[in-house]
C-alpha cells in the first residue's frame, strides 16, 4: 500500500472517530438565527483532543495570532454601538511524533451588547471568541462532522457511514490508479459511484470521491 493511501486511510480513521459528538455533548439552539440547530459543548473537543494526542501543551496546543474589536450595530436604546470581540487563532496537534503544520480558526462573540433597554459588557466575550476559534480549527479535523453536515436529527445520527466499507473503497481507488493509464482512471468514479454511495452512504461516498479526486490530481501532476 502507497504512503499516499496510508495517511487517507489514517485521515479517515481520525475524521470519523470525532465527527459523531455523543448525544449528552449536544442540545438544541431555540432562539436566534441558528434555532433548530445544536450547540455542541466545547469540553468535547477538548476532552476528544486529549484522547487522541495527549496531554494539551505535549501532543495538542494552540496559539493566540491576534484579537481585534470592530463595530456592530448601533443600539438606540443604550446610545451606543455593540462590539464584536474576535480571535484568531492556530492550532497544532502532534502525529507519530511529528507536531503538524498550523491549523488556522477565527472566532467571535459580542463583547458589548443589548440587554433591555441598556448595553451590557461581556466580561467573558474574548474567552468565547476564542473558544469559537479552536472548535472552527477542530472542524477541519473533523470534529462534529455530522452536525455541520446535517446528520443530526435530535435523537440520532440517520446517515451513517461505513468506515470498513470506506476504507475498502479507497484501497481499490488506488489499486485502480496503479494498474490503469490516468485517462482510464478517470472513469473509476463514473463506474462505481453508485455502488460506493449505495454501500458506503452519503458521508463515506465524499470520502471516496475526495480520495479519487486526490489521486487524480496527483496523476495529473506527473
Amino acid at each position: 500500500m502507497s504512503n499516499e493511501t496510508t495517511k487517507l486511510l489514517e485521515g479517515m480513521k481520525l475524521w470519523k472517530s470525532v465527527s459523531q459528538p455523543p448525544p449528552d455533548a449536544l442540545r438544541p439552539i431555540v432562539g436566534g438565527r441558528l434555532k433548530g440547530k445544536s450547540d455542541i459543548n466545547p469540553m468535547w473537543r477538548i476532552q476528544k483532543l486529549t484522547e487522541l494526542f495527549g496531554v494539551i501543551g505535549f501532543g495538542w496546543r494552540f496559539e493566540i495570532v491576534r484579537t481585534w474589536t470592530d463595530q456592530g450595530k448601533y443600539l438606540e436604546e443604550a446610545a451606543c454601538h455593540e462590539v464584536i470581540c474576535s480571535a484568531e487563532i492556530n492550532l497544532f496537534v502532534k502525529v507519530g511524533g511529528e507536531w503538524s503544520e498550523a491549523i488556522p480558526g477565527v472566532g467571535g462573540n459580542k463583547l458589548v451588547e443589548k440587554e433591555g433597554d441598556h448595553a451590557y459588557t461581556n466580561d467573558e466575550g474574548y474567552k468565547m471568541a476564542i473558544t469559537d476559534a479552536l472548535s472552527v480549527a477542530c472542524k477541519e479535523l473533523g470534529f462534529a462532522a455530522d452536525i455541520y453536515f446535517g446528520r443530526w436529527d435530535g435523537s440520532r445520527y440517520n446517515i451513517p457511514a461505513d468506515g470498513d466499507k470506506v476504507a475498502d473503497w479507497l484501497i481499490e481507488c488506488q489499486k485502480a490508479s496503479e494498474s490503469l493509464d490516468t485517462e482510464e482512471f478517470r472513469n473509476w468514479w463514473p463506474t462505481h459511484s453508485d455502488q460506493i454511495k449505495d454501500e458506503c452512504q452519503v458521508a463515506g461516498a465524499g470520502a471516496v470521491h475526495e480520495g479519487f479526486m486526490q489521486t487524480l490530481r496527483q496523476l495529473d501532476a506527473k
